[in-house]
């Protein structure tokens, strides 16, 4: 797995919001990416927050407690959506894109192609463009596979430059074999396979259909109520 700063979880479970599958065909499960570095972050945060936030609402006085439960209705739905809430899910039929403030289903036929470069996203056929919250690009992991392919294409010795032929103090040192090095970072691996996929089942019947988009409004809604609240209440302090 691989989190935010370039590590991804992809796990084979079925996806309780897809939809209905046809009866005539056996399911198809989701394959679902998310950031395990951005969970671990978001989990974090919440914790300071409901610290914080429950100390002041138990041991403020006057107007604090009441500030901060604004504060937290506003803050824990930004944290969790930002955080907890972004991932992929992929089947034979189509993906689906749950980032911080929307869900997008593209069935495979709209997909007209996977991009990477500083971020990923999916451009649909009409040419909309949705990044793949969930799917972070990590440059920092990019990096790292390009240095384990050039130490593996010199020899995967480990060596410092100019010490050829020296041995290692203490008679210790890496191995001489070869190593194996990574092709691909893996958000890199995870936008290649997501395009294989793309290609197989564009033309199959199953993956027609149209481009739907839904607000998440159980997210946006406690933080605009949050921030409404905490807005009356500095601005009549």
């Amino acid at each position: 797995m691989v989190g935010a700063s370039g590590t991804i979880g992809a796990m084979s479970t079925p996806d309780p919001q897809s939809p209905v599958p046809d009866a005539s065909r056996p399911e198809s499960k989701d394959r679902i990416y998310r950031s395990p570095a951005g969970i671990a972050g978001g989990a974090l945060l919440l914790l300071i927050a409901g610290w914080l936030g429950v100390d002041a609402l138990i041991s403020g006085h006057g107007r604090t407690p009441w500030l901060a439960l604004a504060a937290l209705i506003l803050v824990v739905p930004l944290v969790s959506a930002f955080t907890l809430r972004p991932a992929v899910f992929a089947n034979e039929d189509r993906l689906r894109v749950r980032n911080p403030f929307r869900v997008i289903v593209l069935p495979w036929a709209q997909v007209a192609s996977l991009r990477s470069s500083y971020s990923n996203e999916v451009v649909a056929a009409s040419g909309t463009k949705y990044q793949l919250w969930a799917v972070p690009v990590s440059l920092r992991a990019r990096k790292k596979v390009a240095k384990q392919q050039a130490r593996a294409a010199g020899g995967g010795d480990g060596r410092r430059p100019g010490s050829a032929g020296r041995p290692s103090p203490m008679g210790f040192g890496r191995s001489h074999q070869p190593a194996t090095a990574p092709t691909r970072a893996t958000t890199d691996q995870i936008m290649d396979d997501l395009r294989q996929l793309a290609e197989a089942r564009a033309g199959e019947p199953g993956a027609q259909g149209e481009v739907t988009v839904r607000w998440a409004y159980e997210v946006m809604g406690p933080a605009i109520a949050g921030a409404v609240l905490l807005a009356i209440l500095l601005a009549t302090g």
